[in-house]
């Protein structure tokens, strides 16, 4: 059986590690399996460097495409071509594709073009925005896969009410990879260098184009973080973008806000663990905190990870309607995250199980 990963962002390698890390497994017991990893160059990534795949314990990329920094078409276009002209090449048994980035759309288009099998990781997943780029390449992406690997029981509903049963050959709720990757990483997470920090600190981060791009939204933003920093300790992982955008719009953090450089998958573990709450407006950290058991405030007005504000453990809040001090001391004392929304910590295990039995039935 041969296996091709397609791969466009660092987030994507980690998820996908622990996928190689069960074939790796499975080689060590005898079975006939390779994988080739096709990484596209969709985000250009300076913490991707040997010792990233070293440390991380990930094989390199046996293609590195390099098609990044275009336009939504453009990009998607290239990577459709080249994409293709490997799998002419390959020949695998099935495609790997993960998430919801213009490279997990472009595998999948070219992958379907061929009639190989598409297997889709993090199926199901809605926001229900249109307006995300991700929203319309998971929709796509699942409407052309033949195998639906779901992270969450919510995902396998909502791909049976849009009508996936009718068509797709499989739809499975195999639990979510980024727990794997989590507690696997867990033991080797490291303080970010030069960091002094108690442990009574809130991890904070802000990068979403609807946050940032509104000027209004932004200086809502940094006021109600500049008012909460009055409150408690903040360590805020200050994207590249989001310090531009504050920069351009005249608009300044308060001293008391620990602002440090973006970090790494380690480094972030570690802020992870030792954090007693998580602000934030990305996807992957919601989960995450749920993984470490931290609760969380979501800068979004909605969320694909509907279960965490059902349950109470993340809370949404508009930022230009709702206030951030509030929802701190309403999210502050909440404890309770025994629901196993996201599996055991064996979702690579299954996925490949039933992605060979899929493909030798």
């Amino acid at each position: 059986m041969k296996i091709v990963t397609i791969l466009g962002a660092r987030p994507q390698f980690i998820k996908a590690g622990s996928m190689s890390r069960e074939i790796n497994r499975q080689q060590d017991l005898g079975v006939d399996v390779t994988e080739v990893i096709i990484h596209t160059g969709q985000h250009y990534d300076a913490n991707m460097s040997d010792v990233f795949f070293e440390e991380m314990q990930i094989p390199k990329p046996n293609y590195f495409l390099g098609i990044g920094g275009k336009t939504h078409g453009a990009m998607t276009g290239q990577m459709i071509e080249k994409i293709e002209e490997i799998l002419v090449e390959e020949k695998p048994d099935c495609v790997l594709v993960y998430g919801d980035t213009n490279s997990t759309l472009a595998g999948a288009i070219a992958t379907s073009k061929l009639n190989i099998k598409i297997a889709h990781v993090e199926a199901g997943l809605r926001s229900f925005n249109m307006i995300m780029p991700e929203e319309v390449n998971r929709i796509l992406t699942d409407r052309v896969s033949n195998i639906l690997f779901c992270p969450t029981e919510s995902a396998v509903e909502n791909l049976k009410n849009e009508g996936f049963s009718n068509w797709c050959d499989s739809i499975e709720n195999v639990g979510d990879i980024m727990l794997d990757g989590a507690l696997y990483y867990k033991e080797k997470a490291s303080i970010p260098n030069g960091l002094e920090v108690k442990k009574n600190f809130i991890l904070a981060t802000i990068h979403r184009a609807e946050n940032t791009d509104s000027t209004e939204s932004l200086r809502h933003i940094v006021s109600q973080f500049n008012d909460l920093a009055e409150q408690v300790e903040i360590v805020l992982p200050l994207h590249p973008r989001t310090k531009k955008k504050i920069e351009t719009n005249k608009l300044k953090l308060s001293n008391k806000i620990n602002v440090i450089a973006p970090v790494g998958y380690l480094n972030m573990l570690w802020l992870l663990n030792n954090c007693k709450l998580v602000v934030t407006d990305s996807g992957g950290l919601q989960k995450e905190a749920y993984f470490f058991k931290k609760p969380c405030i979501t800068v979004r007005s909605e969320t694909e990870w509907i279960e965490l504000v059902e349950c109470g453990a993340n809370k949404l809040i508009k930022p230009l309607t709702e206030n951030l001090i509030d929802a701190y001391f309403e999210m502050i004392n909440f404890g309770d995250f025994s629901n196993l929304f996201y599996g055991n910590g064996d979702t690579a295990q299954r996925i490949f199980s039933k992605l060979n039995n899929f493909l030798n039935k």
